[in-house]
């Protein structure tokens, strides 16, 4: 298909293999709340994925300059990004207690063309919704490394498929890794499992509090777009329960991602913006 040329040169690891519905080798809750920004499931993540990729692959052996890529993204970081830090500081420790050249980094950049949920979706519906998305990396940089592309899970392999005709457009010759947490390997199952597993602890926008009031909250793309796309009452209510910090975060990264441009985004992105500017009014009044 389109990556014939690098099949000899891309390895797959993944520490979990899902074979069965109700026994996944992880929490379901966990991944949920993983998803959703706690940054204490990344770093558990993390930390598990770097030494399984350590015990398998490297080991024993001669390493090269290995280089970092995490999922791809636009503005707000996926929740992967979070599990790639981790993981980059539990390999860092490895390769230099064993005198082997740090970890670099490099960013895949994505022009998303699409809000729907992909965890609802097979495997058909989407490699057509992500088709029009575009994915650009610097070759140069990358010339005679080792690239470890993470992410979190491969379901269909869609966003894998994606990234190697990346690799094709880009005429990569790297020698590669694709490293996942976990990994669908029983076909019988539905790729629909994903979404199971997204929204296993996150039932309503109200069981996000428990994530963001908590030290570990790291933000990401899927809660931004989880919020700004909920039902406008409710979403009204959960905002009254945030801090000031949290609303303007919110608020940043979804400019920065181009939602106010989104018109499903729009009618709560815009109560966002008046609730900034009555709290600056009142604080200007009372002299703060």
């Amino acid at each position: 298909m389109y990556f014939k040329s690098t099949e000899l040169m891309k390895q797959t690891y993944s520490l979990h293999k899902i074979t069965d519905a109700s026994d996944f080798g992880f929490c379901p809750d966990d991944y949920s709340r993983f998803k959703f920004g706690d940054d204490a499931v990344a770093a558990k993540f993390g930390i598990s994925l770097a030494d399984g990729f350590i015990a398998h692959h490297l080991t024993g052996r001669s390493i090269p300059q290995l280089v970092v890529v995490s999922s791809p993204y636009a503005f707000i970081p996926t929740a992967t990004f979070a599990m790639k830090n981790h993981f980059v500081f539990r390999l860092n420790r490895w390769l230099a207690a064993n005198g082997h050249p740090v970890l670099q980094e490099t960013k895949v950049h994505r022009i998303i063309t699409y809000r729907e949920d992909y965890g609802e979706l097979d495997a058909e519906q989407r490699l057509k919704l992500i088709g029009n998305d575009s994915f650009h990396i610097d070759r140069e940089f990358l010339a005679g490394k080792t690239i470890l592309f993470l992410d979190d899970i491969r379901i269909t392999g869609g966003h894998e498929r994606m990234i190697l005709k990346m690799v094709e457009a880009y005429q990569l010759t790297n020698e590669m890794y694709l490293l996942y947490f976990a990994e669908l390997q029983n076909h019988s199952i539905h790729p629909s499992i994903e979404n199971f597993l997204n929204y296993h602890f996150v039932k309503s926008i109200f069981h996000l509090e428990k994530i963001i009031q908590d030290e570990h909250f790291c933000i990401n793309t899927r809660i931004v777009k989880y919020i700004l796309n909920y039902d406008f009452d409710s979403f009204c209510i959960f905002l009254q329960n945030q801090s000031d910090k949290f609303i303007h975060l919110l608020y940043d990264m979804a400019l920065g991602n181009s939602y106010h441009t989104i018109e499903a985004y729009q009618r709560n992105l815009h109560y966002i913006n008046n609730y900034i500017f009555q709290r600056k009014h009142k604080s200007i009044e009372h002299g703060n």
